[in-house]
């Protein structure tokens, strides 16, 4: 390719991309509300969790405070919670959960454990000090008719107005999904498990 071509190339390339600006920032314009919202991180695939705790640096990084609520991992040590807790006057951990319901293998212990963290996640969410609130595997103990659907749909849709909400776990309920501003869907391609592979310090905790 000659040199010029290669300035062609770069001049056509100007235009296309001062053209796409353009359109964005028409877009952007239009873009006005300013609200909390409520986010889901659902499906198979890893990195619910781990994209919930990655919000929650980011919104201290702002000077937000973050409350998160913990329904399975309790038992769980965890490098997140170790890390997050260094920043003890913004966040706010309850670890409250007993583990997988196959590890309790006691139903009424379950959803005692479920109703419990519930009770504290509806306390952040009024507190107004809190700008985020993470419901960590909330799915789940829906999922298991742990809580009562219709009452944590209406609390999470009828938050304090500027709360960002966030929870995770698969197989998040279809009325959820629905109150929901921003739901995204992780899909597992590969995982190290299905090759024997235990879960790494780091990675998966």
């Amino acid at each position: 390719m000659t040199v010029n071509d290669e300035q062609e190339l770069d001049r056509r390339h100007a235009i296309k991309m001062a053209k796409k600006k353009a359109a964005r920032d028409k877009i952007l314009a239009t873009k006005t509300i300013e609200k909390g919202l409520l986010i889901v991180h659902t499906g198979k695939g890893k990195g619910k969790s781990t994209a919930a705790m990655g919000l929650a640096l980011r919104a201290i990084g702002h000077g937000m405070r973050v409350g998160i609520v913990q329904f399975v991992k309790g038992v769980w040590e965890t490098g997140e919670r170790d890390m997050l807790a260094m920043f003890p006057d913004l966040v706010t951990i309850r670890a409250m959960g007993e583990g997988f319901t196959w590890e309790t293998q006691d139903r009424q212990r379950d959803i005692a454990a479920a109703c419990q963290a519930w009770e504290t996640a509806k306390q952040m969410i009024a507190d107004e000090s809190y700008k985020m609130v993470i419901l960590d595997e909330l799915n789940i103990v829906l999922r298991y008719g742990n809580l009562d659907l219709t009452e944590v749909v209406e609390t999470l849709t009828y938050r304090p107005k500027d709360l960002h909400v966030v929870v995770t776990g698969r197989n998040a309920k279809d009325e959820l999904i629905e109150a929901a501003d921003l739901v995204t869907e992780m899909t597992q391609v590969k995982h190290p498990f299905r090759s024997g592979v235990k879960a790494q310090v780091g990675v998966e905790f």
